[in-house]
């Protein structure tokens, strides 16, 4: 990795830039919290943070957009990230352009996902071209599902997420979509 911050987006507290090195620890961390984790199968460890990092690098190569690593303006602290993937599963509403956010615990309930899920869809739209933006989630997770309606996304409906197994109590989600 090792590249210097390069902000592609901007709000009024936040950097949505590229992954660098310094990004690697705290997220780490962050996905190794239960508490952050709780809508997912199970933490992830150091080596599967590792290989999310490396799709996420070679998302924004290949795509020129992606997942952008947030940092707080004031104080340049890593928190999380918000932006653009592509499923790696097959389903009815795919292939699409998915927007996603996940923050460290300390970041919660300051609107920080709902600014930069904002900003990212402005650059979707606007300078991406995009016509269509999907989002979900698991069923559970209302945190989330809050954020997709805040920024003006309409639920289309419900889905079984293939990539978690059958009868785990994640596998139901919630599909959002804003065109």
């Amino acid at each position: 990795m090792n590249r210097s911050p390069s902000n592609i987006l901007s709000t009024a507290r936040l950097k949505l830039r590229r992954w660098v090195d310094s990004d690697v620890e705290p997220f780490v961390q962050m996905n190794q919290d239960p508490e952050v984790m709780r809508y997912f199968p199970r933490p992830n460890t150091a080596e599967e943070t590792m290989a999310f990092i490396t799709r996420i690098n070679t998302f924004f190569d290949e795509h020129g957009y992606g997942l952008f690593a947030l940092e707080l303006k004031a104080t340049g602290e890593f928190i999380g990230y918000t932006g653009f993937a592509k499923p790696r599963f097959e389903s009815w509403f795919t292939p699409c352009v998915e927007i996603g956010w996940r923050m460290k615990r300390d970041a919660w309930g300051q609107g920080y996902a709902t600014e930069a899920a904002r900003a990212c869809l402005d650059y979707g739209f606007s300078q991406l071209g995009m016509q269509k933006i999907y989002s979900w989630t698991a069923l559970s997770n209302t945190p989330s599902e809050r954020v997709m309606q805040k920024i003006g996304m309409e639920r289309v409906g419900e889905f079984d997420h293939p990539m978690i197994e059958a009868g785990h109590p994640l596998q139901r989600h919630v599909l959002y979509v804003l065109d």
